[in-house]
């Protein structure tokens, strides 16, 4: 049953074959078998879990169910939960309980889903493999020894290892898409502002989005449709009207025109990656896709482009830590400036020092023209770039990461490295895209490979119906990882 797709599990839930007590235990039961070894949870609570699930089954039994009522759930620890701390994977906020939910909490609460844990992610957000975690690094289930992705490190774990049917995470410059590739699960980002910031603990206002990781794409329609809607609280939120993001499930791919650029299949790709995709590129043109040769010549600069506007949003951002209204305060110190050193040197890890010193750096007087204000420039020329491709193709196929996942601590001593693994997701969120990442195969190491695909505002529908067909005919999103058996 927990290797079942969320569509499964309602039904189930439907004909009474499960309660929801039951999956709510089933799942806890998995989390204390191996939650632990992967290090994929920050907070799980038993007891408010099955609270929830009592309630939902009260809901089914009055008749009052929705498709994810009963369903667990985990959220990104970045999202604020009144029921369990939320801690940004930081010392700063290690003893932080939010008086109020994020938005996204609410609309999936609404729902009728059932809050089992909060996951490890990055320190932050900041990171692509989940080592820079207060909490230690979170593990991949395929492979022990070897990093889940990040930031959403531990949501990606979670849904891997069937600890959780689904779980939040959110996508900055790809951390929802590079761990779901990299752990072997399916994860969106949405459009910039179809999915609320409100509660959402900020890093880079201008790129950060929340969205959803699972088993399957039709998973991810499902959860969608919960998370999605205006909200006044957020300024940067969409007022649109409501849609259903499952209505192309049932559409084939004949005729979808696939930007195929050639920045995407060139150097610094592992040869096993760029097999699987290549594979999963043929299956799309045996269906009836016709295959259109595109350039995005300014993308190679993403990652260049990112590492000058986050940090720089993040300076500012992360300057509300500073140990007077809430989060770590240092114990000892001689005055208000003292405090706000000490507090701030011990409360955050060296990924975000470092982040907030490049970021204070491209925003002071003599650089802002020269690193800052060029940034801007480039990210408009990527999100042009993007414009002129999709008056000649309706999606935009690639790999998800250059590589499958790599050694925990591989990395750490080079963050250049550990920056190119961002090489293809970063472009989407500079230029406000929705994107995917969905399973498509192994490397010869035995490692899930990602397959990407990226489209125009507003068409988290078509890539879903696409990637929906393609799971129709290939079984990678449902392979569980030897070392979590079901």
């Amino acid at each position: 049953m927990l290797n079942a797709t969320l569509g499964e599990l309602g039904a189930a839930l439907a004909a009474k074959k499960i309660s929801a007590v039951e999956l709510a235990r089933g799942c806890l039961e998995r989390i204390e078998r191996y939650g632990a070894a992967l290090n994929a949870f920050i907070s799980v609570d038993a007891s408010h879990a099955l609270e929830r699930a009592k309630h939902a089954d009260a809901k089914r039994a009055r008749g009052e169910a929705q498709p994810l009522t009963g369903i667990p759930i985990a959220h990104k620890d970045i999202l604020c939960t009144r029921a369990m701390r939320t801690t940004c994977g930081s010392r700063m906020l290690e003893h932080y309980t939010s008086p109020y939910d994020a938005h996204v909490v609410e609309q999936l609460e609404r729902a009728g889903t059932v809050l089992v844990a909060k996951c490890n992610m990055d320190e932050f957000a900041m990171g692509s493999s989940t080592e820079s975690s207060h909490f230690g690094p979170a593990r991949n289930p395929w492979d022990k020894r070897l990093v889940p992705g990040g930031s959403s490190g531990g949501s990606a774990a979670a849904v891997a290892a069937r600890l959780v049917p689904a779980a939040t995470g959110t996508d900055t410059g790809g951390s929802i898409r590079q761990p779901a590739a990299l752990s072997g699960v399916c994860g969106l980002k949405p459009t910039y502002g179809v999915v609320s910031r409100y509660g959402l603990v900020a890093f880079a206002s201008s790129l950060d989005q929340a969205g959803p990781l699972a088993k399957s794409a039709a998973d991810l329609a499902l959860l969608m449709n919960a998370m999605a809607g205006f909200d006044e609280r957020d300024s940067t939120s969409l007022d649109r009207p409501k849609e259903d993001y499952g209505r192309h499930l049932g559409t084939d791919v004949k005729g979808l025109r696939i930007g195929v650029p050639k920045e995407y299949f060139g150097e610094g790709v592992e040869p096993g990656v760029l097999r699987a995709v290549e594979a999963a590129l043929r299956w799309f043109e045996g269906q009836g896709a016709k295959r259109v040769d595109i350039e995005l010549p300014n993308s190679p600069l993403g990652v260049a482009v990112y590492y000058v506007i986050a940090p720089a949003e993040a300076s500012s951002n992360l300057s509300r830590f500073d140990g007077v209204r809430y989060g770590h305060r240092a114990k000892a110190y001689s005055d208000l400036v003292d405090m706000y050193c000490r507090t701030r040197a011990e409360g955050f890890g060296t990924e975000v020092k470092q982040r907030i010193l490049v970021g204070t750096y491209v925003l002071s007087h003599g650089y802002y023209d020269a690193y800052y204000l060029q940034a801007q420039k480039v990210r408009r020329l990527i999100a042009r770039d993007f414009a002129q491709a999709f008056e000649r193709c309706d999606v935009v196929l690639g790999p998800t990461s250059p590589t499958t996942a790599f050694a925990i601590g591989a990395k750490t001593s080079d963050p250049v490295q550990m920056y190119l693994n961002d090489i293809f997701t970063v472009s989407a969120p500079l230029a406000g895209l929705p994107a995917l990442s969905v399973p498509c195969g192994f490397d010869q190491k035995g490692l899930p490979v990602g397959l990407q695909l990226t489209g125009n505002y507003f068409s988290e529908a078509r890539l879903i119906g696409a990637a929906h067909r393609y799971q129709q005919e290939t079984d990678w999103h449902l392979r569980v990882p030897q070392e979590t058996p079901l």
